[in-house]
């Protein structure tokens, strides 16, 4: 049976994976909508980077982190989407 600590690393490992690739996305994606969602689905790591942290360490304080970041994005995210709302729009 794996160890919560040792399954906190495999899964940071994946995450790590999955980092990458978002990171690839946002600089060289071929629209600004699509780096955006890159950045969106960056910060939705970082949260689960705080979960595993919270699974390695067993403090709490990784939670309120991960609650932090997602109550940003998800501002962030409904300002992005009526700032293109408007653009397309004018356009």
């Amino acid at each position: 049976m794996i160890g919560l600590p040792v399954l906190a690393d495999y899964l940071a490992i994946v995450l790590a994976i999955a980092l990458l690739f978002a990171g690839w996305r946002m600089v060289r994606g071929p629209s600004f909508v699509d780096r955006f969602v890159a950045l969106d689905m960056l910060t939705a790591i970082a949260v689960g980077f705080a979960a595993i942290g919270t699974i390695g360490t067993g403090r709490g304080a990784f939670l309120d982190l991960a609650l932090g970041i997602s109550l940003i994005n998800f501002v962030a995210t409904a300002a992005f989407a009526v700032f293109l709302e408007r653009k397309r729009r004018k356009d």
